[in-house]
Formats: C-alpha cells, sequence, structure tokens
C-alpha cells in the first residue's frame, strides 16, 4: 500500500482535524496509539473496523463452560454491520461506510476480528479467513482479538509469517494479574498464561497488545498499581484499559446487586488519578490505545459520570498530567 499523504485529502476541515490530531499527540506526554500506527503501518491516518469472523470461546461451547465470562455481554460492543454469518470482505465494506457517515476518514483501514476468541480454531482454518480479511484492498493491517489460553506454536508461527508481509498484531484479553480475580470471573486461566502467550508471540516478532479491566470485584487502586508492575514486565506493543462496566444480564450484575461492597467506586477524577498513575509506571515504548470503554447506555447496570464520554476523560488525562509534570514511565521502578 502506498505511504498517504495529506495533500490528497481535497476537504480542508478533514484536512485540519488531522493536523489537529498529530498537534495534540505531540504535546502529549505518553505514547498514543495513533504515534504508534503510524509507525507501524506507515499511513498518516488509519481507523479499525471490526469484523466477526463467526468464532466462538471456550467459554462459551463448554470447553470451560457455557456461561462466558462473568463480565462478558458480547452484542453490547458488536457494531451493527458485523454479523458472523456475512462475509468478512463485506462488513469490512459496511464497516469502512459505518465510519465514513461519522466523519471518520482514514488512510487506511485495519480489520479488527474482535467478537469471541479469534484463535479458537486449526491453524490451517485461521489462515484462511485471516488472508481473506488482509486481501480487502482497503485494509492495512489486522488485529486478532483472543484469549492466551486458545494460542500454540503452531498458530503463532503462522501468525508471525503473515506479520513479516504486513501488519499483523494479537491482543490477549488478560483483564487482571491477579489469579483469585480470574477464577473469580470465570475466565479459566491464570495470569501466568497471559505472560506466557505474551512473551510467546512477541519472541516470534508479533506486535502484542493486551487488555485490563480495572475496577473488577475484590481489586481497589492500590492492587491494580502493584500489578502494574507485573504488566510493565511484559513485552507489550500496546494497552487498552478501562473502568468496569456491569452490563445488564451477566453474573457480575447479579454479584454487584448482591454484594456491592466488592466493588470500588471512584469519581471520574479519582478514576483519572488511577489511570495516570499506571501510565507513569509502564515503558514509555508501550502506546496507551484506551483509558475508558462505551457501550450504548442501556446495556449498563451502572450508569455514573453523568454520561461522561471518552474525549472528555482523555482530556481530563492529559491535564493531570500537566499538572502533575509527569510522563509515561516516570515512575517505573
Amino acid at each position: 500500500m502506498q505511504i498517504f499523504s495529506i495533500r490528497q485529502i481535497s476537504s480542508p476541515k478533514i484536512r485540519w482535524r488531522i493536523v489537529f490530531y498529530y498537534l495534540r499527540d505531540m504535546e502529549r506526554r505518553f505514547t498514543t496509539y495513533a504515534q504508534y500506527l503510524r509507525r507501524a503501518t506507515g499511513l498518516e491516518r488509519v481507523q479499525k473496523i471490526s469484523v466477526d469472523a463467526g468464532f466462538t470461546c471456550p467459554n462459551r461451547d463448554g470447553t470451560i463452560s457455557t456461561r462466558g465470562c462473568a463480565f462478558c455481554r458480547n452484542d453490547a460492543f458488536t457494531p451493527r454491520y458485523c454479523s458472523g454469518t456475512r462475509d468478512i470482505r463485506r462488513q469490512i465494506d459496511e464497516g469502512i461506510a459505518f465510519h465514513a457517515r461519522r466523519g471518520r476518514t482514514a488512510a487506511g483501514y485495519i480489520a479488527y476480528l474482535q467478537s469471541y476468541s479469534n484463535t479458537y480454531a486449526p491453524a490451517d482454518e485461521l489462515a484462511r479467513i485471516y488472508a481473506r480479511a488482509l486481501s480487502h484492498p482497503s485494509v492495512a493491517g489486522l488485529i486478532i482479538g483472543t484469549r492466551p489460553d486458545t494460542i500454540d506454536d503452531e498458530k503463532l508461527d503462522m501468525i508471525a509469517d503473515l506479520a513479516r508481509h504486513r501488519y499483523v498484531a494479537i491482543e490477549y484479553g488478560i483483564e487482571s494479574t491477579c489469579d483469585a480475580t480470574l477464577e473469580a470471573l470465570g475466565r479459566g486461566h491464570d495470569f501466568a498464561a497471559s505472560r506466557r502467550a505474551v512473551e510467546a508471540a512477541a519472541s516470534r516478532g508479533i506486535a502484542v497488545g493486551g487488555h485490563f479491566i480495572l475496577g473488577l470485584p475484590g481489586e481497589d487502586s492500590a492492587s491494580i498499581l502493584r500489578g502494574t508492575a507485573d504488566i510493565a514486565r511484559m513485552p507489550l506493543s500496546s494497552i487498552k484499559l478501562h473502568r468496569l462496566q456491569i452490563l445488564r444480564s451477566t453474573p457480575l450484575e447479579a454479584l454487584w446487586l448482591a454484594e456491592p461492597q466488592r466493588f470500588v467506586s471512584w469519581t471520574a477524577e479519582q478514576y483519572i488519578d488511577l489511570v495516570a498513575d499506571i501510565i507513569r509506571r509502564l515503558p514509555a515504548n508501550i502506546a496507551i490505545e484506551r483509558i475508558i470503554s462505551e457501550v450504548p447506555p442501556h446495556y449498563l447496570a451502572n450508569r455514573c459520570w453523568h454520561g461522561l464520554r471518552s474525549g472528555t476523560l482523555w482530556a481530563m488525562l492529559d491535564r493531570r498530567m500537566r499538572q502533575l509534570d509527569a510522563h509515561q514511565g516516570d515512575m517505573l521502578g
């Protein structure tokens, strides 16, 4: 794919928006995901397109359980255009159109295999699915969302081969560094499994992302910061953080209603202080992709912060880092 130039954009409004993102990134005191993707893909602006490739997961098909993880409700975060019964390239086309209607233009797109566990099949079947996504002419790369216990050497070797020619990353749902928390959530694996999976992928030259939930039952700011030392030692390329969202009709909602004292309650300011403390304890080469996740409000049992959106929280984080004169990694032990 050719390198995209801002001069190719005819709309002055869109050109200015891209310039604004560049200037904002330059002023930030942590490594942004936009900066990371520009380096990784050579493109000035990249948009992720969620794709449902029709997978399930060992917590759904009876291998571990049939209930799913206690916090999980897949339909809450799956865009309308995603469906495991639709062809992958059609989903990508519809995803590009979906974002274009919202003014989100890009020089290239990353196909994001998001729903369930996207390494939960034999390696040859996975190779066909990944190739189908990468064959789309507008796709610059692939992100494979999965669990750390559905990967093996054969699959990693196949993914590493793809990554030698295109941008390909694996994103593991790690969720917590605490084994007791993972057991309570019904994850079916411990933190050591996550560490092994991250290291095995990174050792093959594959970019690796990690997803963590803040505010899981029994965890507070102090325990999360203790666990950040373990995260900092993993060879991650990027990280997603988000405050726990308790989704309706999940086992976690029942626990929250029965034992609310097990769940920490932060104000938005306290939460941003925690995120800043985490970032200061992470190596500067780890891109900060997300600090909060959003789902349609009707899915939520624990709506809070009066509907503050992610853009406001990012601005609060930028302001707090400046107030503290803090930078990513400046408290790395």
